[in-house]
């Protein structure tokens, strides 16, 4: 069963990457990417999207994001189809990210 996908701001997780607390999984393509980063995130593009790409969390709690917030709550709903309790996404996206002051890095 799919359950709600809990939205969370762009300072809420800045500040719970930083503590070490969320592990931020970007599931925008890799041409996005490449153009524009989030700091810290590990990229499973959602064209391909498979939860079981995402690296263990290691006791760190899943948060999805994309560029806008609609592609994180399909990530999010698609992983929770699959059985992993992962409700949480990033609401704005890299746009509200970046409006709310927050660095990002050149793409790779």
């Amino acid at each position: 069963m799919v359950g709600q996908v809990e939205d969370l701001t762009p300072q809420d997780v800045a500040k719970g990457v930083a503590e070490g607390r969320y592990l931020l999984v970007d599931v925008r393509e890799p041409n996005e990417v490449a153009a524009e980063a989030y700091p810290d995130a590990v990229v499973v593009p959602l064209s391909s999207f498979d939860p079981r790409q995402i690296p263990d969390p290691s006791g760190k709690q899943v948060v999805f994001a994309c560029r806008s917030g609609k592609r994180s709550v399909t990530a999010s709903q698609a992983a929770q189809m699959s059985g992993l309790a992962y409700n949480k996404h990033l609401a704005g996206g890299i746009l509200g990210w970046k409006a709310a002051g927050l660095p990002t890095k050149p793409g790779g």
